[in-house]
């Protein structure tokens, strides 16, 4: 490897944005992403919004989740930022994020399922990995049980 690869790699994980969606997800996630040794993290839920519709879950409950999530992430990276996002759009909030904080790549562990549930949630890894603007890290599977 030369030099300028080195520094391309470096400046890709000089600040992701670590999309979690609880607390088993934030520590699985972190995990993945620890090997990497990235300068700078910020976690963020994104706390999916209705519209017209009921909220899927209370506020309080959300925001609860969103902290645990957060102090999972922590036991790997004890110094990592937080953002909790509210919107209808997941993907378009992660982007929305990963802009305010000037993230250098957004790293994610797609959380599986068959092609129905992909359908059905309308990939997300999908489009999160062809509109985005920064390079995104698929992290590997760590456990054999996903």
């Amino acid at each position: 490897m030369n030099s300028s690869t080195n520094e391309t790699t470096t400046d890709i994980l000089a600040h992701v944005l670590l999309p979690v969606a609880n607390e088993d997800d934030g520590l699985t996630t972190a995990t993945a992403l620890e090997p990497y040794e990235p300068e700078q993290v910020t976690a963020l839920h994104v706390v999916e919004k209705g519209e017209g519709v009921p909220d899927k879950t209370p506020v309080e409950q959300s925001e609860e989740l969103a902290a645990e999530s957060y102090a999972a992430v922590r036991t790997v990276f004890p110094d990592a930022d937080d953002r909790t996002a509210y919107a209808r759009d997941v993907v378009e909030a992660i982007f929305d994020v990963a802009e305010e904080v000037e993230a250098s790549a957004i790293a994610y562990r797609s959380r599986g399922g068959g092609r129905l549930m992909q359908f059905l949630s309308g990939d997300l890894s999908l489009k999160l990995v062809t509109n985005a603007e920064v390079p995104v890290i698929a992290l590997p599977q760590t456990d054999s049980g996903e």
